[in-house]
């Protein structure tokens, strides 16, 4: 559907408005399908972005700061995201041995295990593949890029 019918306006100042406004609305449009996504697995979509970075970064630990880094959702608070992954045994927690102030986190085998029953059960891509073309995907991506510079 058309942007101006989802959000009931007849018109913007440019073009250029338009398109951010395009891309806000549809950041929120995705966002709700990551969250119809991830809720039958009993986690948030921070979360599960998190787990994906431990994933990729498995064996070796990481930091706070760099899932901080890496987190797509920059105002997220990695801490608490953690704690509570922590809490539901998807991720462990440990003082690194050679600096005490530091502290490793890895993925654990719940964590791994999870992840591997959602790449089996959730398509990802099939978010925008009912209504985009491989080739429109890949123009889509490039324009992206172009716009963030």
């Amino acid at each position: 559907m058309e942007l101006q019918k989802e959000i009931k306006t007849s018109r913007f100042e440019s073009v250029f408005q338009q398109a951010v406004v395009n891309v806000f609305y549809t950041y929120s449009w995705c966002t709700e399908q990551m969250k119809q996504i991830v809720v039958p697995y009993e986690i948030t979509t921070q979360q599960f972005n998190v787990l994906r970075i431990l994933r990729g970064q498995h064996p070796k630990p990481s930091t706070i700061n760099l899932i901080k880094s890496r987190m797509m959702d920059k105002m997220s608070d990695a801490s608490r995201i953690v704690d509570r992954l922590v809490q539901k045994g998807l991720v462990e927690k440990e003082i690194n041995t050679t600096d005490k102030r530091a502290v490793d986190i890895r993925i654990s085998k719940k964590g791994l295990a999870l992840l591997k029953r959602m790449d089996e059960e959730v398509d990802l891509s099939a978010m925008i593949s009912s209504n985009l073309t491989e080739e429109e995907a890949l123009q889509l991506n490039l324009l992206l890029d172009k716009l963030r510079g």
